[in-house]
């Protein structure tokens, strides 16, 4: 299927290939991961990496972490 553009060029639609479904992290993993970032001995770019996990989570894990530790 073919989508014509206000300038009359016909384009492909936008169509997303998803790779699967979005991975759910148990929360032992969550943890690990936040304690781990807590410690300060690795950077977060470290931390992620070893996990195979994006470095936003980890981020926020060592957040929620803090916040309740307080």
């Amino acid at each position: 299927m073919m989508v014509v553009c206000g300038s009359g060029v016909k384009t492909k639609p936008n169509t997303h290939n998803m790779k699967g479904k979005r991975r759910r992290h148990d929360p032992g993993l969550k943890a690990r991961v936040a304690l781990e970032a807590l410690k300060g001995a690795k950077t977060i770019q470290q931390i992620a990496k070893e996990f195979d996990i994006h470095p936003v989570p980890v981020s926020e894990w060592e957040k929620t972490i803090a916040e309740g530790a307080a």
